[in-house]
C-alpha cells in the first residue's frame, strides 16, 4: 500500500468530488489531516457541498505534487462526526479555517472524514495502481 498520507500531507490542496443529483461536482478543498483510513476535511452547513455529502456520501478527493508524482485519489464515504477535540485540534492547525469559524462549537462548522476504501495513483513511472483499503 502506497503511504498516501504523507502524500496529502505533502500537498493538502486538491480536488474533491461528490455527486449532486446526477452530475458530478467539483471543487478545491483542504486536507486537514489523516488517522488510518480516515481522511478529514471541514466545511460550511451551509454550503452546497454539505447538503450534496448528507444526499450521497460517495466521495473521491485528488492531489498530486507539482511532478504529478504521484497523483493520488483517495475514494469512499464521507462520514460527519460531531467531536469538538477534532474541531479544535483543525482550528488550532489552521488559522485561516480559525478566522472562518473561531470557535469550535460554531454550530455551521462542520467536520467530516472519508472512509477510505480505496486508493487510486498514478505516475509516469509505474502507471495508474489501485489499492483496496
Amino acid at each position: 500500500m502506497i503511504d498516501f498520507e504523507s502524500i496529502l500531507k505533502a500537498n493538502p490542496n486538491g480536488v474533491l468530488a461528490t455527486q449532486d443529483g446526477d452530475k458530478v461536482r467539483t471543487r478545491v478543498f483542504q486536507y486537514l489531516f489523516a488517522d488510518g483510513n480516515k481522511v478529514y476535511f471541514c466545511t460550511n452547513s451551509e454550503k452546497p457541498v454539505y447538503a450534496q455529502l448528507k444526499a450521497n456520501p460517495n466521495v473521491s478527493f485528488c492531489t498530486y505534487p507539482q511532478n504529478f508524482t504521484p497523483v493520488v485519489s483517495v475514494n469512499g464515504k464521507a462520514v460527519f462526526v460531531e467531536d469538538l477535540a477534532l474541531k479544535t485540534r483543525t482550528l488550532e492547525e489552521n488559522p485561516p479555517i480559525k478566522g472562518i469559524y473561531q470557535k469550535p462549537d460554531n454550530p455551521i462548522f462542520k467536520i467530516f472524514y472519508i472512509a477510505v476504501e480505496e486508493v487510486e495513483t498514478f505516475s509516469f513511472a509505474d502507471g495508474p495502481k489501485t489499492y483496496s483499503v
